[in-house]
């Protein structure tokens, strides 16, 4: 006889699995916390101009983008054990994680800083600024606009991606479901209870992405009523040049 208690018995399996929850938020908050600094150090490095660094960084974002997460994760908690590398399962997770984040952020950052008009750079140089100075106040600043959108994406993505850590019995939210479920033999409420947690966090997640993109889109902020549109400063290579040392602000 078929049961479907499943339909209505399911939220009372979510507050077991609110304490895998709070570890799945806790290897997505650290995995991006250290992977996406590390990103951005990868797509500085990966246009370096010595040939070496430029494809050592090129290769490890290859690699973290190439393999899949699982893999990783199995080579960093079963495999590192064979060359005298011991981990116990969350800091595996982190380790294999960060490299994931750190591989795909780097694409992003890297695609961010390539798409800003190369004519930004030049009207940079025609003010006097330097390398270090047109990167930090002129090329930075417009590539994080167009950068952080994806990234609140991928964050996302990589709370989705601490599922697999339940492989190697990491306490997080599959593996909270699969024990519950185990007890009580209601698999199909624990994991509809399961779903429905993932989705509280990822759900609101993508519509912020998708404010924020909108938001941001082209470097501006929507026009408010009755006052002007605000934007950070910016260089105008289209308007009458200001004096060296001077960037053109965009009214505020």
């Amino acid at each position: 006889m078929n049961d479907y208690s499943w339909l209505w018995d399911w939220p009372a399996h979510v507050p077991n699995l609110l304490p895998g929850l709070a570890v799945a938020v806790l290897l997505t908050a650290v995995s991006c916390l250290i992977g996406y600094p590390l990103g951005f150090l990868l797509a500085l490095l990966s246009d370096a101009r010595s040939r070496g660094v430029r494809w050592l960084a090129i290769g490890i974002v290859e690699i973290g983008r190439g393999v899949p997460a699982l893999v990783l994760l199995y080579l960093v908690y079963r495999g590192l054990p064979q060359i005298g590398v011991l981990l116990d399962a969350l800091p595996a997770a982190i380790v294999a994680f960060t490299l994931t984040a750190a591989a795909y952020s780097a694409e992003m950052i890297r695609a961010s800083i390539a798409a800003i008009p190369r004519g930004q750079s030049d009207a940079a140089d025609a003010l006097g600024l330097g390398g270090v100075d047109r990167f930090r106040f002129v090329i930075l600043p417009q590539a994080a606009r167009v950068s952080i959108p994806p990234l609140v994406t991928l964050t996302i993505t990589m709370f989705h991606i601490t599922s697999l850590a339940s492989v190697i019995t990491v306490a997080e939210i599959m593996h909270a479901a699969y024990l519950s479920g185990a007890i009580s033999w209601r698999y199909m409420s624990v994991y509809i209870a399961a779903a429905f947690v993932y989705a509280v966090i990822a759900i609101p997640g993508a519509i912020l992405a998708g404010r924020l993109e909108r938001r941001l889109a082209g470097g501006r902020r929507p026009r408010r009523r009755g006052g002007r549109s605000r934007a950070t400063p910016v260089v105008r290579p289209d308007r009458p040049q200001e004096p060296a040392g001077r960037i053109e602000s965009v009214s505020v």
